[in-house]
């Protein structure tokens, strides 16, 4: 559960590009708050609908309050209304294209029990401009690095600077080139609902190095 920090919260941990079932329950025995699966068919860490419903059905297993994530970024609305025959369904369906507000109005209408997050890709401070538009239709912001090749999972870093005393209505979650060395940088100045990892976690694109995972846990829990 992502929700807004305060002194006494401590701050989510979201593990994403989860694509292997072994490696989603040893994430999940970590007590994390969300494991996130790519649904995007170009990236390197696209999952099937089968491997997407075995990997959420391990992270069950573990515990039922993890946050089961289907990111998923400029699809159709019609399309997208095969989540509903889902036999474990996502808990969070993530944004991670160009969807409008009114994409977003009407997808929640959709899926009213399901939980929606929106990414936007940060490059300037005019990207920043733009979220509160959406606020009132999403459960959560995710802040990730802006690319011009990709929509996420770079390893690229969001300019700390442009965040430094910036508020949101929503949670909001800080993505993009994370990992433990970085961690102490972000809260000596930032103090973000939730930490968001994937690229830089791993031994190759959608597996995991658990040490460096185990590590980024840690360091946060430190943190809080």
């Amino acid at each position: 559960m992502i929700r807004k920090s305060t002194s006494k919260k401590s701050t989510a941990i979201k593990i994403c590009g989860i694509t292997k079932t072994s490696q989603a329950r040893s994430i999940a025995e970590l007590k994390i708050n969300a494991i996130g699966v790519i649904g995007v068919k170009n990236s390197p860490r696209f999952v099937t609908e089968e491997e997407c419903i075995r990997i959420f059905n391990e992270v069950e297993k573990v515990s039922s309050s993890i946050e089961k994530v289907l990111v998923i970024a400029n699809e159709k609305l019609e399309e997208v209304k095969y989540i509903n025959n889902r036999s474990t369904p996502p808990s969070v369906i993530q944004l991670h294209g160009n969807e409008s507000v009114d994409y977003c109005r009407e997808l929640k209408n959709e899926f009213p029990i399901i939980k929606l997050w929106k990414a936007f890709r940060i490059k300037s401070i005019n990207d920043l401009e733009k979220i509160s538009h959406y606020e009132k239709n999403i459960d959560a912001i995710l802040l990730d690095a802006w690319d011009n090749k990709s929509l996420g999972g770079t390893g690229n870093r969001v300019p700390i600077e442009l965040l430094t005393n910036k508020t949101f209505k929503a949670p909001w979650i800080l993505a993009g080139g994370i990992s433990s060395e970085i961690i102490p940088e972000i809260f000596s100045k930032l103090k973000p609902d939730g930490i968001d990892a994937s690229s830089r976690l791993e031994i190759s694109p959608g597996i995991k190095d658990i040490k460096k995972v185990e590590s980024l846990v840690r360091e946060i829990r430190a943190q809080n």
